[in-house]
This record gives C-alpha cells, sequence and structure tokens, in this order.
C-alpha cells in the first residue's frame, strides 16, 4: 500500500449536491428552495425558535427550573419498620405489599430511624451508611439485584 493508493471505502462519500444545474439534475432553477418567501433569498435567515414575531415556543412555556418528576415515587423506609415485617427476605414487592410504602413507588431507600434486632436480606432496596451497618450488624445483608 502507498499513500497515492489511499481512498475512502467504497459508498462511504457521497458527492455533493450541485444545484442551479438545469432541469435534468432535479435542482435546477429554484435549486431545491421553492418558491418566495425568506428562506428562499440568499441571506434570508432566522435565528433559531424563531416564529415570525409570535412569542417562541421556548418563551411561552412556564419557567421549571429542575424537579425530578420520579422524586414523590422514590419511597423512604425506617429501620424500625423492616423489623416489623414477618419475612426475611425483603424487596420492594413485599414492601408495597406490607402498605410500608405507596404502590406507585419507583425505588426505596432504608433510612437509619429506629433500630433493627433481627437478619434480614434486602434485594433492590437502597440503604444509608448507618443502616447498611446496622443491617449487617444484626447479621442481615443488602444486594443491589
Amino acid at each position: 500500500m502507498r499513500l497515492n493508493n489511499i481512498q475512502p471505502g467504497e459508498g462511504s462519500k457521497k458527492a455533493a449536491r450541485r444545484v442551479g444545474r438545469g432541469i435534468g439534475s432535479g435542482l435546477g432553477k429554484t435549486c431545491g428552495r421553492g418558491h418566495k418567501g425568506q428562506k428562499s433569498r440568499a441571506g434570508g435567515f432566522h435565528k433559531v425558535g424563531f416564529e415570525g414575531g409570535q412569542m417562541p415556543l421556548q418563551r411561552r412555556l412556564p419557567k421549571r427550573g429542575f424537579v425530578s418528576m420520579t422524586k414523590a415515587r422514590n419511597a423512604e423506609v425506617r429501620l424500625s419498620e423492616i423489623d416489623k415485617l414477618p419475612v426475611d427476605e425483603i424487596d420492594l414487592l413485599v414492601l408495597k405489599q406490607a402498605g410500608v410504602i405507596p404502590a406507585d413507588s419507583l425505588s426505596a431507600k432504608v433510612m437509619v430511624s429506629g433500630t433493627i434486632n433481627r437478619k434480614v436480606t434486602l434485594r433492590g432496596i437502597g440503604a444509608t451508611k448507618g443502616a447498611l451497618a446496622a443491617i449487617e450488624a444484626a447479621g442481615g445483608s443488602v444486594s443491589a439485584e
């Protein structure tokens, strides 16, 4: 292979669009710009989002800032609530069925509030550092699956 033999792969480069080269090219006369109007003219540019003087969409919508849409569906669970549950393997479904968290919750996290005196296994539920320490001290475990 030599430098003068290097060329792009077959079909990877497309020929530039040659406008204004007659009817047969498919882009003659108006060159694909249509008839009249600002966008057909040379220099006929308007800024992105401009709606001809109408109040643009980004200004018509209310300012929201950033508010997490899922915040309300992330539940918090106390250690004492987990201690009261009759099962040893605890996941999101168990918490929903026991009525500890709302039925529409997407996730849950265990907080340090109260104590835990028995061995439990948490599956797919988060835990704070303190809660994790308390669960492990009681002989339990937390898995992320």
